[in-house]
């Protein structure tokens, strides 16, 4: 009886085994984990409402409650098949909010501002809400508007980020089909100045150069490291969808995103472009969910399409006054190079980017079908017969922010940017970019507009018709959610997300990168590289009162350009340049602004002037007149030319900074470090110094590293130095490396690919690789 009693308990223990559940479940703060042998693991909110299905003794999540294994939810399908079942699934409503990128969020939300929030219908700091809740304006556009793609920008620290993520996430796990947020960012990796570098200590997040200085590296390699990292850390945070690279070619030297691109060199920034790609969207093979896309993938948003890099004068289109792309040199064709040859055509296994953004710009006569001048997202032919039809690209366009908006003022940042079809109402702006083959509007909260321009295009060309449209649109949405694993488990782990980001090999191989971005272009006698602990003198900086990018006004200001504390590691420094061994002496290129005069519109005049990248002033006098192109429903002329007027550099104190040191120092060595984020007129001070340093954004450390030898200087000229304002103004915008550069007094040119090591000119595979041809 013993023998039988066992026995069945054997079998029992084997049915048990054989035909049970072969998943698990565990719970930590309100987050339920669920581990399928051999299969994916689930993660869902104990709040949210939703429950489990098990077919085949593995375990699914019933997203729309139906009781039914739908093939939306069945994690063993492909990303295309469960996507084409969801968006068929979807009403126009739901449709509608997945097109729509909500506009800029901060967490917690700000009191003012155009990232302003309200907890309850109060200011966070009156609220009494955590820094992770939901804001009153985030609860209303997920819930009532069906927006499941969010902008993220300043979050107080990681685990902030991840909770505020669960939280959200939680939320829209209860609404309709259960639609994950894909959560996105701008770049998010830029250095602090004043941020000290220890080996083995971690930080708020990792710090690499700008896109322009790792151009400076002429590593491609370098830069899919970066994007291999960046995407762990990004996901560490919520963020599923990078809205980067910039790729667009800087053949305009004056343009103020100029620091954001990869340079102006064709074949550089399509390398740069593939390799920044490859980095974010390929998973490691262990976390690899299906086609190099997994759990540490990162969709990439490669803008701006086909090229925003050659506004004219060099203004740029987030302002009416600089709607327009120009193409005096017919070079259209090649500012496509960094999209067709680089991030549509990658090594890794995701083979394209997943996102495009066009820019602002109106291509000026560059639609050779329709003859249209509108804004690049209005486009058919640049959208729909360029980027869709020759190029073959499936997947998902989403408009720049605000361009389905109204425009309010030509000399506003904050305003719409509907160029070129400022007369359209808000559905029509909609509808017209839909038809021309944009998924996705940047910038808008409210899926209504969305909505009627479905009925429009119901009244021209039926419910069928619209309704493919829209799932077309859909399915390519969907796709990025479901190849990044965010129908499985969207949550995080706070503890995770603070060992992650920052931590201790990424913030090194940030700075080594930093170090590798500075490019040495002078050293006269060899003055660098420099002992440790001489004595140096360091002038402090004036900067006068001005404006940013965004408009806003900043004030004026004296004080040291670097951190003192950084420097006495390195030096002993004195007030007193008598008492001083040598200079160091720091500062920026010269900037004017952004070609436009608010005030000498409003006394009548145009407001047109010319952007100088010199320290003194400078008169147009061999500008273009008239404008190749002009107008706006706001002005009553269309000559936008800025001929004979003048300008002058907002940090023109910079240069006397090295002209008054060169005096003070009487003989004695003078160091330069220029901080570029554009070409700059080097002819003004560079006969001054005895050795010029050129960094695109790096932390002192970085610079002390490389004056004194702790590391070599290796860093190229992924630009060109100007040797004058007059060939600034008689290059073309549209046409790359056209300038007459610089030579210093050592008979050095200063040209793309140039630079300096301890030994002299730099030539290695770098500058035969890249030789313009």
């Amino acid at each position: 009886m013993k023998t039988l009693t066992t026995f069945i308990l054997l079998i029992s223990a084997w049915v048990v085994m054989s035909c049970g559940p072969k998943w698990k479940e565990t719970e930590n703060n309100g987050i339920k984990i669920v581990s399928n042998e051999g299969g994916k693991t689930l993660g869902y909110s104990t709040s949210s409402g939703l429950r489990l299905l098990t077919k085949d003794r593995l375990a699914f999540k019933d997203f729309n409650r139906n009781s039914t294994l739908d093939p939306y939810e069945d994690w063993r399908l492909p990303a295309d098949d469960r996507a084409k079942d969801l968006a068929s699934k979807l009403s126009v409503e739901q449709i509608a909010g997945l097109m729509l990128y909500s506009r800029h969020q901060r967490i917690p939300s700000g009191s003012e501002g155009f990232m302003a929030g309200t907890y309850n219908g109060k200011p966070f700091a009156e609220s009494g809400a955590k820094a992770s809740d939901l804001s009153d304006q985030q609860r209303k556009f997920l819930g009532e508007d069906n927006v499941r793609h969010v902008l993220i920008t300043i979050v107080e620290s990681p685990e902030v980020a991840a909770q505020w993520n669960n939280n959200a996430q939680a939320f829209v796990e209860g609404l309709g089909m259960g639609i994950p947020i894909n959560t996105s960012s701008d770049p998010r990796h830029g250095t602090v100045a004043n941020a000290e570098f220890n080996a083995g200590s971690g930080g708020n997040i990792s710090m690499w150069p700008t896109s322009i200085g790792m151009a400076a590296t002429f590593d491609p390699e370098l830069v899919r490291k970066f994007g291999s990292i960046a995407s762990q850390e990004y996901r560490a945070l919520g963020i599923t969808t990078a809205l980067s690279p910039q790729i667009d070619i800087a053949t305009e030297p004056r343009w103020n995103r100029f620091n954001g691109t990869f340079g102006e060199y064709p074949p550089l920034a399509a390398d740069m472009a593939r390799a920044y790609v490859d980095g974010f969207q390929t998973s490691a093979p262990e976390k690899e969910i299906a086609d190099g896309w997994g759990y540490t993938s990162v969709n990439a948003m490669v803008k701006h399409w086909p090229g925003g890099g050659s506004g004219e004068g060099g203004r740029d289109a987030h302002y009416g006054f600089g709607k327009y792309a120009v193409y005096p040199g017919n070079n259209f064709e090649q500012h496509m190079i960094p999209f067709t040859e680089g991030a549509f055509k990658l090594n890794g296994k995701t083979d394209m980017a997943a996102s495009v953004m066009p820019y602002y710009t109106i291509s000026y006569n560059q639609d050779t079908k329709n003859k249209e001048n509108v804004g690049n997202a209005y486009n058919s032919y640049i959208i729909g017969d360029l980027l869709r039809n020759k190029y073959q690209y499936d997947g998902v366009v989403c408009t720049d922010w605000l361009v389905v908006a109204k425009e309010t003022a030509i000399d506003v940042f904050i305003t719409g940017k509907s160029w070129g079809v400022e007369g359209l109402s808000l559905p029509e702006l909609h509808y017209k970019a839909l038809m021309a083959g944009v998924d996705q509007y940047g910038g808008n909260n409210e899926m209504g507009p969305v909505i009627e321009a479905y009925q429009i295009g119901v009244k021209e060309h039926g419910e069928e018709f619209m309704r493919k449209r829209f799932e077309q649109s859909a399915v390519r949405l969907l796709r990025n959610i479901f190849r990044t694993g965010l129908f499985e488990n969207p949550y995080l782990s706070t503890e995770e997300s603070k060992a992650i980001v920052g931590k201790p090999e990424f913030m090194q191989a940030g700075y080594d990168a930093q170090l590798k971005s500075i490019v040495m272009v002078k050293n006269k006698g060899n003055v660098l590289p420099l002992q440790k602990q001489k004595k140096v003198y360091v002038p402090k900086k004036f900067t006068p009162a001005g404006r940013n990018f965004l408009g806003v006004p900043t004030p004026e200001k004296l004080d040291y350009p670097v951190s003192l504390d950084i420097v006495k590691k390195y030096f002993t420094v004195t007030d007193n340049p008598q008492d001083a061994d040598l200079a160091l002496v720091f500062i920026d290129g010269a900037y004017s602004g952004n070609g436009f005069d608010s005030e000498e519109m409003k006394k009548g005049g145009t407001g047109y002037v010319p952007i100088s990248l010199q320290y003194n002033e400078y008169t147009a006098r061999t500008a273009r007149d008239p404008s190749i192109a002009g107008g706006d429903p706001l002005e009553k002329f269309t000559n936008r030319s800025y001929k004979n007027k003048k300008s002058k550099a907002i940090n023109f104190t910079d240069l006397g900074m090295v002209t008054e040191t060169y005096k003070k120092m009487k003989g004695k060595p003078v160091i330069v470090s220029v901080k570029l984020s554009n070409p700059s007129v080097f002819a003004e001070f560079e006969k001054f110094a005895n050795a010029i340093v050129v960094n695109f954004g790096v932390q002192d450390q970085a610079l002390m590293d490389i004056l004194t030898g702790v590391t070599e200087p290796s860093g190229l000229l992924p630009l060109q130095i100007p040797a004058n304002m007059e060939t600034m103004e008689k290059q073309l915008e549209d046409v790359p490396l056209d300038m007459e550069c610089h030579v210093d007094t050592e008979g050095n040119r200063y040209d793309f690919t140039f630079g300096l090591n301890w030994k002299g000119v730099i030539a290695d595979e770098r500058t035969g690789k890249y030789q313009r041809k």
